[in-house]
């Protein structure tokens, strides 16, 4: 009886750490798509390009929208590894969360600014604008929030606040999961699938955020 019991533990181990890998590697797989996006942008930056319609907004004015790529990528690469309960309960977490959380809030800060004072082009829908504001909002709250929540040691409030600020930091990866199907079968969206398919992006990372904490809720009510 007790080497079946010892058997199915290490049965579970193994099968978690399995599942701790696949979502790493979907984190960083979402990651990557707007980095790449981030690193020719940069590229283009760095070249003294030819101004245009598509690229005036960060010719004239490059350093909000360069902050945010390089803050957007540190965020999205350091904060699928806190994912991990492996590296969770090591002080790595801990120092690599340093890091998050002013990589976060330029993230935020950064996308509010841009959306405020960018000339945005016309694709981008007084609803999509919108939507912007509430989610940098949201995220400036939720790291807040979650820094006041490890202050006082709560480590299940910081954990849930983080989980939300991150899941909405990477909108513009499911953005890019859901538009890039839509252009190849149908061609350039115009303002209304941008603006329907860019809010439900930013839905669909909301939603699973929740069912992330409430399974951990779950798993350490147990």
């Amino acid at each position: 009886m007790t080497t079946t019991k010892a058997t199915t533990s290490e049965a579970k181990k193994t099968r978690a750490g399995s599942n701790e890998w696949l979502v790493l590697a979907g984190l960083l797989l979402l990651t990557i798509v707007p980095s790449i996006g981030g690193a020719v942008r940069v590229s283009e930056l760095a070249s003294d390009p030819a101004v245009t319609a598509a690229n005036a907004r960060f010719v004239t004015q490059p350093l909000p929208v360069l902050i945010h790529i390089v803050c957007v990528t540190v965020y999205g690469m350091l904060g699928a590894l806190q994912f991990a309960p492996s590296l969770r309960r090591r002080s790595w977490h801990r120092l690599a969360g340093r890091v998050l959380v002013p990589a976060g809030l330029g993230v935020a800060l950064t996308g509010l600014w841009m959306t405020a004072f960018y000339d945005l082009p016309a694709k981008d829908t007084v609803v999509v604008n919108g939507v912007r504001y509430v989610v940098g909002t949201v995220m400036v709250v939720a790291i807040v929030l979650a820094v006041r929540a490890v202050l006082r040691r709560d480590f299940m409030t910081h954990s849930a606040w983080m989980t939300r600020a991150y899941a909405l930091a990477m909108g513009a990866g499911t953005q890019a999961v859901l538009l890039g199907p839509y252009t190849l079968v149908v061609g350039t969206p115009g303002p209304v699938p941008v603006t329907i398919l860019m809010t439900a992006a930013w839905v669909i990372n909301a939603v699973v955020a929740e069912l992330v904490i409430r399974r951990r809720r779950v798993r350490r009510s147990v």
